[in-house]
């Protein structure tokens, strides 16, 4: 599986760019529709808005203050969800990382130290895949983690059984090639590159802006059909 990084875009991508607007976003130039829909869990108004994104990437990185942002002042308008790309497989270290702290009820407590701490590891060794112990390191490094907890969590049945699964979630039930990526209501694909290529913005928090509001929109959209 390949993952690219939010900048590059299939040229043969074809969307109607005079009349983009990131508040009254068009399907085919600021988003897609998913061609199978995925179910979402969600009551009442809520609306379902998940985040695919990878620890090492930057971008997501330098989403994350921004991202973290809309998602408070959205408040109970969304049910907000992350999912981490397997970029190394069904083994991935980072992905076994989230799946684990995702079962503790701790992944979004951590989301920004541990995507710091990934990006100095990213930038000292030049290299974006990490291996096991590097990301273990990570974890024994987070504030009040407790070390048996977390390896039995780890290595649970629960989390090892999910970590098989993501691939086959990622590619084959949500078609997602690129990080960071959002998808509201388990159809609609929102990417900042995409957003780039539709409102020709090249300044980043610009950018993240931008994406967010077509993600407002569509929210709001699926509201207004509930």
């Amino acid at each position: 599986m390949r993952f690219l990084r939010f900048a590059i875009v299939a040229a043969s991508l074809v969307v109607t760019t005079a009349f983009a607007s990131p508040s009254d976003p068009k399907q085919g130039a600021e988003y897609t529709v998913l061609p199978v829909p995925q179910p979402s869990q969600t009551a009442g108004k809520k609306v379902e808005v998940i985040e695919f994104f990878m620890y090492h990437c930057p971008y997501c990185h330098a989403l994350e203050p921004v991202l973290e942002q809309w998602v408070k002042k959205e408040g109970d308008n969304i049910v907000f969800k992350r999912i981490h790309l397997p970029y190394q497989g069904p083994n991935d270290p980072e992905a076994h990382l989230f799946l684990t702290l995702q079962a503790m009820g701790k992944s979004e407590a951590y989301q920004a130290k541990i995507l710091d701490a990934v990006g100095d590891i990213v930038r000292r060794k030049r290299s974006e895949t990490l291996t096991e112990q590097e990301l273990l390191g990570v974890a024994y490094g987070l504030p009040g983690i407790d070390k048996g907890r977390f390896m039995d969590t780890w290595n649970s049945f629960g989390v090892r059984t999910m970590l098989n699964r993501l691939p086959g979630i990622v590619s084959n039930n949500y078609k997602i090639d690129s990080t960071p990526t959002v998808v509201v209501d388990g159809k609609y694909v929102i990417s900042p590159g995409q957003v780039a290529e539709a409102t020709h913005t090249r300044d980043q928090q610009q950018l993240f802006q931008e994406t967010l509001q077509v993600v407002g929109a569509l929210v709001a959209k699926v509201q207004q059909s509930k």
